[in-house]
């Protein structure tokens, strides 16, 4: 768990509101993201949690109040985010190279043809190498891994030199060396890059390194809270309707396990401290400076 480089305001929720086929998904969110944030959105299946996401880049209505997005009304800065859609990995067509699927950040927006000029392979190229693909550049996405897929999705993403990167389940169908390489490389834009982020998840615990707050939906409405807030047993239980516990390990460590409360008759499956342990990469401090692979490109 870490602060948030900065006291700006990200992503602004007024009273707000979302009905889907006359049904009302939440309501009455009113919270402040700050800049340089990792924020997760978390909530059990069907409370509208892609819905939230989605509201944030104007891709769905409110039905009441009003949000704002780096200052900007929903929907009217996403030249200045990045968004890696749940479905990326096995929506996006597999016959592309990694290359033609990263180029896609900058030319999928225009219309009619699209040449690719120097400039846009340059930066293509810059995003791959910060996400450890360069390599694959031309290899077709059939041929990666789930694991690099996910990072060709991020290049993507990272190609137009974004303000806010917001990723729904990006953990979501990778083994568990893949999920610990999706979360460092996070790390390394939030720390490195002060890029704030927005991760929609089910499991927080190998995103706990890097959280600094969460946006919890319970009982209806949107709420959001630091991480030192979310973390509490109480509410945690109530969120996910199963009794939930947060460990402290002796090095400092935290994790949400269930709870070993077998008074209902049920042996929960969990994992030993050291184990939970083992399942996170420490995220150190940045040391080397990374520069963003765009920043010095005009558009």
């Amino acid at each position: 768990m870490r602060k948030p480089a900065s006291d700006d305001v990200c992503i602004r929720f007024d009273h707000a509101s979302v009905e889907r086929s006359g049904r009302l998904i939440w309501s009455d969110g009113t919270f402040s993201i700050p800049g340089g944030s990792v924020t997760a959105i978390v909530g059990t299946n069907g409370t509208g949690k892609t819905t939230m996401m989605k509201t944030e880049l104007g891709l769905l209505p409110l039905s009441n109040g009003r949000v704002e997005v780096l200052g900007q009304p929903a929907g009217q800065a996403n030249d200045r985010i990045g968004y890696v859609p749940q479905s990326y990995t096995s929506d996006i067509d597999s016959n592309l190279t990694a290359e033609q699927s990263v180029l896609l950040g900058l030319t999928g927006t225009r219309f009619g043809i699209h040449p690719v000029n120097r400039q846009d392979k340059e930066r293509a190229a810059g995003a791959m190498r910060f996400v450890g693909v360069e390599d694959r550049a031309h290899a077709r996405l059939s041929q990666l891994s789930g694991g690099l897929r996910q990072r060709v999705a991020i290049a993507q993403a990272l190609v137009c030199n974004p303000k806010l990167l917001m990723l729904d389940e990006p953990l979501a169908n990778l083994d568990l060396a893949s999920q610990r390489a999706t979360v460092h490389l996070l790390a390394q834009l939030n720390r490195q890059l002060g890029m704030t982020i927005q991760v929609v998840a089910h499991d927080l615990n190998m995103l706990l390194p890097i959280l600094t707050g969460a946006v919890y939906l319970l009982d209806g409405h949107p709420h959001y809270a630091r991480m030192d807030d979310v973390l509490d047993s109480d509410l945690l239980t109530h969120l996910y309707g199963t009794k939930v516990e947060v460990v402290t390990t002796p090095q400092g460590d935290m994790f949400v396990a269930p709870d070993t409360d077998v008074s209902d008759g049920v042996a929960h499956d969990r994992f030993k401290t050291t184990e939970m342990v083992d399942l996170h990469p420490r995220h150190p401090e940045a040391g080397e400076a990374y520069e963003n692979p765009t920043a010095n490109q005009q558009d």
